[in-house]
């Protein structure tokens, strides 16, 4: 008996992401004025950018560019969170990162799921950005309780797609037309329902304890609240979004606009005032929500623990010393000028540890003879490593290509949700951070993200030191 063909997790992954990416469109049809947007923008940044074309293209993202995405959603219970985890593991996405959004005045803690694996992230590094509703932050006790029994009412997975999800985990894999079936039963959970499962007064009560708790407890499922595509000129396309007939919002979050990209900067649209049928025992009643939006993203380069440090400390030095009243071009000219204290050119972020990188060897490495003295300078240690290393790239031999941040940052994260909750409402948690609960409603722990980094430079350096010594021992 033939043994099962089974396709690669990274082949689910591309044909869910397609998939929703489709169904989004539908739903949103901003999304593909966006996705149009995005790509017009990137074609002419190629164009314009010959270097940006050719360090891109050497790193592998030029392949990888047009069919980048990430999604979020947010969860209500333990048990949703813990088989969303299982349902993205059949894609081969893993918890990365912890990011407590109740410090920025929005009651959910959260994790990215992810590929992790080098060659997963080249394939398709669709992301989905998934948040836990933490009840215990809503003040009104008795709301709390009713809150709790709601979601404790709902089934958010299809039977069919529990089923395959238990297939994956006990055969170790889907056949083609399996995985085709997964796609469509997973898509389900993400749609979007116009029908809340809960009366107009319920809803009133949920909103007024905050939006996205309403948004979260009130319907069917974790509808996909924005898909992202990745932009190469984030502020090219804020600019060309009124063009469009999209409603921007006043800020790009993150970062300032610098020659080398750090982490990651986001905008988005608006969200859309939705119909919305609410639940009665005289009918249903008409009445909208809005939660919907859309979302593009500029991927810098991932900074190290030292370089993350000085990144967190000087976003918090500018947030805290906000100005009344201030414009949106004076916020921006504040955080262009406080960012000045981080290199902006890439040799620099190499030479102070503040970047991770990504080493090969360049043609005339691979063709080059007699690396005998280098390759013994790549010993185990540290400090070696590195002398070594900055001598082979000075000589031509090794190229490092900056490692693509493919994760977010939770202050940026919570700017996206509060703009496309009103704008104006803010809320003001006692609750500090908490992984541990985080992990235990998730069943697992997170992947910390820079660890990742770590190891994918490590990686990297250890191919270049093979490399070398298969020359000279050839």
């Amino acid at each position: 008996m033939s043994a099962p063909q089974f396709v690669s997790s990274n082949d689910v992954r591309t044909r869910f992401s397609q998939a929703m990416s489709q169904m989004y469109r539908q739903e949103v049809p901003q999304y593909g004025t966006l996705l149009q947007l995005v790509s017009e923008v990137n074609a002419r940044t190629l164009a314009a950018q010959p270097g940006l074309a050719g360090q891109l293209s050497e790193a592998g993202e030029i392949e990888r560019l047009d069919v980048e995405r990430h999604g979020a959603i947010r969860l209500g219970t333990a048990a949703e969170l813990v088989t969303m985890r299982r349902l993205f593991a059949v894609m081969g996405m893993e918890a990365v990162g912890y990011y407590d959004l109740s410090v920025a005045g929005v009651p959910v803690h959260s994790t990215a799921f992810r590929p992790v694996a080098d060659a997963a992230l080249a394939h398709n590094p669709f992301r989905v950005f998934t948040s836990l509703l933490r009840l215990e932050l809503i003040t009104d006790e008795a709301l709390r309780r009713q809150a709790a029994a709601i979601l404790a009412r709902r089934q958010i997975f299809t039977e069919r797609a529990l089923a395959l999800i238990e297939r994956f985990e006990s055969a170790g894999g889907l056949d083609s037309q399996e995985a085709d079936e997964f796609v469509a039963e997973a898509l389900q959970t993400f749609r979007w329902h116009a029908e809340a499962t809960v009366d107009g007064d319920t809803y009133d009560k949920l909103q007024g304890a905050h939006r996205l708790v309403a948004d979260v407890v009130c319907f069917k499922g974790p509808h996909i609240n924005h898909l992202t595509p990745r932009t190469l000129d984030i502020d090219a396309a804020q600019a060309a979004m009124p063009d469009c007939g999209i409603a921007a919002k006043d800020l790009i979050e993150g970062p300032p606009r610098r020659r080398c990209a750090i982490l990651l900067r986001q905008t988005s649209f608006k969200a859309l005032e939705e119909k919305v049928l609410f639940q009665g025992g005289d009918g249903q009643r008409a009445g909208t929500h809005t939660a919907r939006f859309g979302e593009i993203e500029q991927r810098g380069i991932a900074l190290t623990r030292a370089g993350r440090q000085r990144y967190d400390q000087l976003l918090a030095d500018v947030r805290d010393t906000a100005i009344a009243n201030e414009s949106a071009a004076a916020y921006v000219q504040r955080l262009a000028q406080a960012f000045e204290s981080i290199p902006d050119d890439y040799d620099t972020l190499r030479r102070q540890g503040l970047g991770f990188f990504r080493y090969a060897l360049t043609p005339q490495g691979q063709a080059s003879a007699g690396l005998e003295g280098d390759e013994a300078a790549l010993s185990s240690d540290s400090t070696a490593d590195s002398a070594s290393l900055e001598a082979l790239i000075a000589e031509g031999l090794v190229s490092a290509h900056p490692i693509v941040y493919e994760d977010f940052l939770p202050v940026s994260a919570a700017g996206i949700f509060q703009s496309n909750l009103g704008g104006t409402e803010r809320r003001h948690y006692a609750a500090s951070e908490d992984q541990a609960a985080f992990e235990a409603a998730l069943g697992a722990p997170v992947h910390d993200e820079i660890t990742l980094y770590e190891e994918a430079q490590a990686r990297s350096i250890a191919q270049v030191r093979a490399a070398l010594c298969a020359q000279v021992c050839a």
